[in-house]
């Protein structure tokens, strides 16, 4: 039969068969706890008013929020009457964000009060926008200079709660909208499908995958503005999932005892969020034993850091693979049944690995030669595609010449393949460093020096070098009690064993903080920035 995937069945399967289910929502007053049953009247609602407000089939409607109940109702609300739901990343400067909402060209933004002074910076730029919504917990709109504002809770208050979402809308119409975080120019849209939203979310439930099931307690750590949070969301309502929201400002604490009191059974982030946690759980007794599964994804997790969650807490620890463009889930690392038995230093050196390309996702990696070979040492470009990779970038046919060629999607992340089809990322082309004419991997020596006791991050940078082209330089932020009794000479003594004589650094430095992006990855190229010039005075 041709019936249509889209949003709101998701929704309506929830409050039909999951009603007593709930979403658990932290705020800055407390623990917010709504049924499926009230979550989907409240997002009805939602829809109704913004309809009276004059949203329209194909408007984009913006959201600056946190990971809560009401970004919740907005994800479902918006796309499920026609309309586009544009999550917006609250981390942007505010010349991006200036950029995107005018690209997007957003007719409403859906804001959280804590954000509203950003918003009031920008709001003579941003033409587009005809109202505003503030998420507050206030029971009266806050101060504010944007007009006109309304107070979020009275809108859902006086909308409808039986109201109905039109019946014909085409899967291929756009449903939501995110941008790239922007490393270097401007951030790219990419437009996700109701085809492609729910496809994604079906993935997110199969078993050698993430294994989503109504049976979870899943936390989504990864913020809502990112790539939908990963597509868990969807899922997780599809599903029947009891959701667990963090809120604002969220800590490596929060998250603990989140985990501890609701009893989460899986969540996903970033290598830096996992970090943070293992700082926490080693300082603190906390009660993890509900969690059934950490997901990683966004940049390549250290092995340590798995050994670490999988020998002394029991915690599984499964790597995902993916970007804005391809929605972002597009490999998983998990063992064949006949690798159970290996050992668990060879299923680690697997598991370390991003995996092999979920059900419905092709991927190829090519270098000049076309295809590299399959011996886990050739290195190429990942290409993707599939039913939710991207096609193009929003209103650029510039930059979509450039990234989708002949049906695929170029990542410009570098990767060798292994005989098993295992992907191993090695770097972004922007990352890798040639010295001497041959590659250097960042990622792995960043991965050996985080493996190291004494280290809590470690980002490897190439900086210019008059004879080699450029040489590796590791930049590292210790642990407090290893802080002035370890030194450069030992990280590179660990590393000697490891790596060939020119892959090791030519120095170490020790800082407090290493510089990252919106959504919590390094930033190198602000690194390389800070560190080119001294480097090239040092080798004159």
């Amino acid at each position: 039969m041709n019936t249509q995937l889209t949003i709101d069945s998701l929704l309506t399967r929830a409050e039909k068969y999951f009603p007593k289910k709930q979403v658990i929502s932290r705020t800055s007053k407390g623990i917010t706890r709504l049924t499926y049953a009230e979550f989907a009247k409240r997002t009805r609602s939602l829809s109704s008013a913004l309809e009276k407000l004059g949203v329209q089939r194909g408007d984009r409607v913006g959201t600056l929020a946190w990971n809560d109940h009401c970004h919740l109702e907005a994800y479902f609300s918006i796309p499920s009457m026609g309309a586009v739901l544009h999550t917006i990343n609250i981390r942007l400067s505010l010349d991006h964000l200036t950029y995107i909402i005018q690209k997007a060209e957003d007719k409403i933004l859906i804001i959280d009060e804590s954000l509203l002074s950003t918003v009031e910076k920008i709001k003579d730029k941003i033409p587009s926008v005809e109202c505003f919504i503030i998420i507050t917990e206030k029971g009266k709109l806050p101060e504010t200079t944007l007009q006109p504002a309304y107070h979020y809770e009275t809108l859902v208050a006086e909308g409808d709660t039986n109201y109905l979402f039109p019946t014909d809308i085409d899967e291929n119409e756009p449903a939501g909208m995110c941008f790239t975080s922007a490393t270097t120019g401007n951030p790219k849209g990419v437009l996700y499908t109701h085809r492609s939203i729910v496809l994604h979310a079906m993935m997110l439930g199969l078993a050698d995958t993430m294994a989503l099931s109504e049976s979870d307690v899943a936390m989504h750590v990864v913020p809502m503005f990112h790539v939908n949070a990963w597509g868990f969301p969807f899922a997780a309502v599809w599903f029947g999932a009891t959701q667990v929201l963090p809120g604002p400002n969220f800590t490596p604490e929060i998250i603990a005892k989140l985990i501890e009191s609701e009893r989460v059974t899986m969540t996903a982030g970033v290598p830096t969020v996992w970090i943070g946690l293992l700082n926490e759980l080693e300082s603190k007794d906390y009660d993890t034993t509900s969690l059934r599964c950490i997901v990683c994804g966004g940049s390549a997790a250290p092995e340590g850091l798995i050994r670490t969650y999988e020998e002394k807490y029991n915690i599984p620890f499964l790597q995902a693979y993916g970007a804005t463009e391809t929605s972002p889930v597009a490999t998983v690392s998990r063992l064949k049944s006949y690798q159970q038995d290996l050992s668990f230093e060879d299923k680690l050196k697997i598991r370390s690995k991003q995996g092999i390309p979920v059900p419905g996702i092709e991927v190829k990696i090519v270098n000049d030669l076309g295809e590299v070979k399959p011996d886990g040492k050739d290195m190429g470009e990942v290409l993707f595609r599939g039913p939710w990779i991207t096609d193009s970038y929003y209103k650029e046919p510039e930059k979509t010449i450039e990234a989708v060629k002949g049906g695929w999607f170029y990542t410009g992340d570098i990767a060798t393949v292994d005989e098993e089809g295992v992907i191993k990322l090695v770097d972004r082309t922007k990352d890798l460093i040639k010295s001497g004419g041959e590659w250097i991997s960042s990622v792995d020596l960043e991965n050996a020096l985080m493996a190291h006791e004494a280290v809590f991050e470690a980002a490897i940078i190439g900086v210019p070098h008059p004879r080699w082209q450029e040489r590796p330089i590791a930049v590292v932020v210790l642990k407090e009690d290893a802080k002035g009794k370890v030194t450069k000479v030992d990280l590179l003594e660990s590393l000697a064993s490891q790596f060939a004589k020119w892959w090791i650094p030519d120095d170490v430095i020790f800082v407090d903080e290493i510089p990252k992006t919106s959504v919590g990855k390094f930033l190198k190229r602000q690194l390389r920035e800070q560190l080119k010039n001294q480097f090239i005075e040092a080798t004159n």
